[in-house]
């Protein structure tokens, strides 16, 4: 518990050093960001497990709950095969605790229409898990460099469901661990500007 607070606080130094918002929002928002360097160190289950169950409260059309997520713990059998599904890029996160691959239900329980915002509902399950994993001063990194089709086929993942992404997680590790471009690039990044992503009354 010691030294989750402690990698909390050298979590949140990093952050005020390279983020400052503009309006007053929670810290938490702010402080959560996407490390790379992890230990390879393993996670208890009661460690990643809140993760989980912070996804589960999100928000979602019809509340059908579109989102799913498969995972490999470093102990598990399957932990390679999941290892195997990321790009050449993403080989860092071979050091995760856990690694993930999040899918979306494309069809709504109650009817069996296309749920046009499955998608954006997994999004909103996704952020509620990466903000807990932030509380508890754990890496939470979602990629999108992994091979999607072989992930749906070795992980049989039913016709009705899309794979979005995958996301690994672990306990941070000193940025210097890394592969120097990679350690260059491992401190908190900035975000455009409100007057760019927000439009009063249209689009211009």
């Amino acid at each position: 518990m010691q030294e989750t607070a402690v990698a909390k606080r050298e979590l949140e130094d990093e952050v005020a050093e390279n983020r400052d918002p503009d309006h007053d929002i929670d810290p938490l928002f702010v402080n959560r960001w996407s490390p790379r360097a992890m230990t390879g160190e393993p996670l208890a289950e009661d460690e990643y497990l809140p993760l989980f169950e912070a996804a589960r409260w999100a928000p979602s059309a019809f509340n059908n709950q579109h989102w799913r997520f498969v995972y490999a713990t470093r102990e598990d059998d399957e932990w390679d095969q999941f290892v195997d599904f990321l790009n050449e890029g993403n080989a860092w996160a071979e050091d995760a605790a856990i690694l993930t691959v999040i899918l979306s239900k494309t069809t709504f329980d109650h009817n069996g229409e296309p749920a046009p915002v499955h998608s954006f509902d997994t999004g909103a399950a996704w952020q509620n898990l990466a903000l807990e994993g932030a509380r508890r001063g754990l890496v939470v990194h979602g990629m999108s460099g992994f091979d999607y089709e072989r992930a749906a086929d070795e992980l049989e993942i039913p016709d009705e469901f899309e794979v979005e992404a995958m996301f690994a997680v672990g306990e941070r590790a000193p940025p210097e661990t890394l592969p120097d471009e990679l350690e260059e690039r491992e401190a908190p990044n900035g975000r455009k500007p409100l007057s760019e992503i927000v439009h009063r009354g249209d689009f211009e």
